[in-house]
């Protein structure tokens, strides 16, 4: 399990070394907006694997997807304009959209039994270039054990995974991160909030009346 710090001198070659990585098949621990986050190519079926191994998560409980815009997420999701319309007011963000899902291959743990999926843009300039760089929509999960703490602090984060059989390949050290909720994950069909987060329902409804939802 190797450790690189992360910061304005070395953040282009770190996150080479991070995209490198995650097109081979390999798991990284890397800061987001909200905690660290385990990520990897949400179409390599080794990866997503490594990632369920790693978290000692059950298969029947899908991780949520990383894309890096709107184009991109409309070839994942059936998205209509007025769902369009809300996810542009609030991406890049704190938002987890789970919507019905498009006939395409995706290994087991991405897409729910019940055919939808969780799609996010996330607002942190590091996770963004590595979105970007690889091209690929990202399975994301908080970074720790299933049963304990997510965190965003990095001497916590390595604590859980330094003496464990499977660990991800490479760990983004970017410090402590601010103090957050993790996003706010809503049912794009139904509008029903499955998960209380960073961002409202105040404000939730608030964009949903903008765009007249």
């Amino acid at each position: 399990m190797k450790t690189l710090k992360v910061n304005l001198k070395n953040q282009k070659l770190v996150l080479k070394q991070a995209v490198l990585i995650i097109k081979k098949g390999g798991v990284v621990i890397c800061p987001t907006d909200t905690v660290y986050g385990l990520i990897a190519d949400a179409k390599n079926y080794s990866a997503v694997k490594k990632v369920f191994e790693i978290k000692k998560r059950k298969s029947n409980k899908p991780f949520p997807v990383f894309v890096k815009n709107i184009k991109v997420a409309k070839t994942i999701a059936f998205i209509s304009q007025s769902q369009e319309k809300f996810l542009k007011k609030i991406w890049p963000g704190k938002l987890t959209a789970v919507l019905k899902a498009k006939p395409l291959k995706f290994p087991r743990g991405v897409i729910s039994k019940h055919k939808k999926i969780g799609l996010r843009i996330p607002d942190y300039k590091v996770l963004n270039v590595i979105i970007k760089k690889t091209d690929v929509p990202l399975v994301a999960t908080s970074a720790n054990i299933t049963g304990k703490k997510a965190s965003g602090k990095i001497k916590e984060v390595i604590k859980q995974f330094e003496d464990k059989k499977n660990q991800p390949d490479l760990i983004l050290n970017a410090g402590n991160l601010k103090k957050s909720l993790p996003s706010t994950v809503i049912d794009m069909e139904s509008f029903k909030i499955l998960r209380k987060g960073q961002i409202s329902k105040k404000e939730i409804l608030k964009i949903t009346h903008e765009v007249k939802l």
